[in-house]
C-alpha cells in the first residue's frame, strides 16, 4: 500500500493539469498514488489524464458518471484511497519537488499529529511568479483557524482515517475550511512547514476573489460547524478583512 494518496479533482482543467500531475511525478518521495477524478470535463482533460496514467501505474484515473462538483469528487477519491495519509492537490496548482518529503519528515517529529500543511508561494494564470509568500506557523489551533484559514487545501496532508470521517461537505461553502475546523475541534493543532512547498495559482476571477460570493460561502462554513447566526456574521466580517488584505498584498507583488 502507498504511504500517501494524492487526491486531485479535475473539471475542464486541460490548460494546467499536466503541470499539476508532473509536479507529483517529480516528488523526491516516491511512495504515493495519485487519484485523479474526471468530473465530466468537456475540454480534453480526460485525454491528458489517460495519457499520463498510461505512463505511470501510480496514477489512478477515475470518472464520475455525471458532474458532481468538487466536494463529492474529493470524497469519492478519498473512499478509493489506500494510503496512510491523504494529500490534496488542485488541478491548477503545483508542488515543489520536496513537498511530500519535508511534510512526512515533520510527521515523524509529531507522531500525535493528524493534520499538516505548508507555506504557499503564488503564480499568475500565465505562470508568472509572484513575490508574496503566505507563511505557515509552526502550529495552528482551532482558535487560530477561526480568524483566518492558514491551511491552503493543496498544501494539506491529513490522516486518511480522520479525513474519511470528516469528509468535504458542500460546494456552496468553503468545504475545505469547514473540514479543517471540524478536525481541529477534535485535535490540538495542525503542524506547518514554513516553506512555500505549494505553488498556488492566483486568479482574480476565482470564487475566493468574488468577495460577496466568498463571504456567503464563509458564513455558511461557520454555520455548518455550529455557530449562531450573529457569531457567524461577525466572524465572516473579521475573516473578510484579513482576506482582502492578503489578496491586495499578493496582487501588489506582480
Amino acid at each position: 500500500m502507498p504511504t500517501v494518496s494524492v487526491i486531485m479533482p479535475a473539471y475542464n482543467a486541460a490548460r494546467y493539469i499536466e503541470t499539476a500531475i508532473t509536479s507529483v511525478l517529480r516528488q523526491t518521495y516516491t511512495d504515493w498514488e495519485l487519484i485523479v477524478v474526471d468530473d465530466c470535463a468537456t475540454d480534453g482533460t480526460a485525454d491528458i489524464i489517460h495519457r499520463l496514467a498510461a505512463q505511470d501505474t501510480r496514477i489512478v484515473f477515475l470518472r464520475n458518471a455525471v458532474n458532481r462538483g468538487v466536494s463529492y469528487t474529493r470524497n469519492y477519491a478519498i473512499s478509493q484511497a489506500r494510503g496512510q495519509w491523504i494529500a490534496f492537490l488542485d488541478s491548477d496548482d503545483l508542488w515543489r519537488e520536496d513537498k511530500l518529503e519535508k511534510q512526512l519528515a515533520l510527521t515523524q517529529k509529531h507522531p500525535d499529529g493528524v493534520l499538516f500543511f505548508t507555506a504557499s508561494g503564488f503564480i499568475t494564470f500565465d505562470d508568472q511568479p509572484l513575490r508574496y509568500v503566505m507563511p505557515a506557523p509552526e502550529q495552528v489551533t482551532y482558535r487560530d483557524l477561526l480568524r483566518r484559514n492558514l491551511l491552503s487545501c493543496s498544501s494539506v496532508l491529513v490522516k486518511r482515517e480522520v479525513m474519511a470521517q470528516v469528509k468535504m461537505a458542500r460546494d456552496d461553502m468553503h468545504e475545505d475550511y469547514s473540514a479543517w475546523l471540524t478536525i481541529l475541534r477534535q485535535y490540538p493543532c495542525a503542524y506547518g512547514v514554513n516553506e512555500p512547498l505549494l505553488i498556488y495559482r492566483f486568479s482574480p476571477g476565482s470564487k475566493s476573489a468574488n468577495r460577496l460570493k466568498s463571504a456567503k460561502m464563509l458564513y455558511r462554513s461557520y454555520r455548518y460547524v455550529g455557530y449562531h447566526v450573529l457569531s457567524a456574521a461577525y466572524m465572516t466580517c473579521r475573516y473578510t478583512v484579513h482576506s482582502v488584505s492578503k489578496r491586495y498584498k499578493i496582487a501588489a507583488t506582480k
